[in-house]
């Protein structure tokens, strides 16, 4: 599998851009069940309060700096993050 041919610090940032995905998901069906909103600022204040409603369910954050540092390796130059 591709999957398994990057390093565990990339591994570990792929695994979270399921829960990014999972935030996508609840937040795309609070404004669809919603319908229709008054203002721009209500729907706003709808997506602030899921998130933050959201944010009590994650356990964990992610070693960032890990990952980083694998794609400054594995992919070089085209990686901004190497340039120094």
């Amino acid at each position: 599998m591709p999957f398994f041919a990057f390093a565990p610090g990339i591994r570990k940032m792929i695994y979270t851009t399921d829960a990014v995905e999972a935030l996508h998901r609840s937040l795309r069906k609070i404004i669809k069940t919603r319908g229709s909103f008054p203002n721009d600022d209500a729907a706003l204040k709808l997506l602030y309060l899921a998130i933050k409603n959201a944010g009590l369910r994650w356990r964990r954050g992610v070693e960032w700096s890990a990952a980083m540092g694998q794609f400054a390796i594995q992919f070089g130059s085209r990686f901004p993050g190497s340039a120094r």
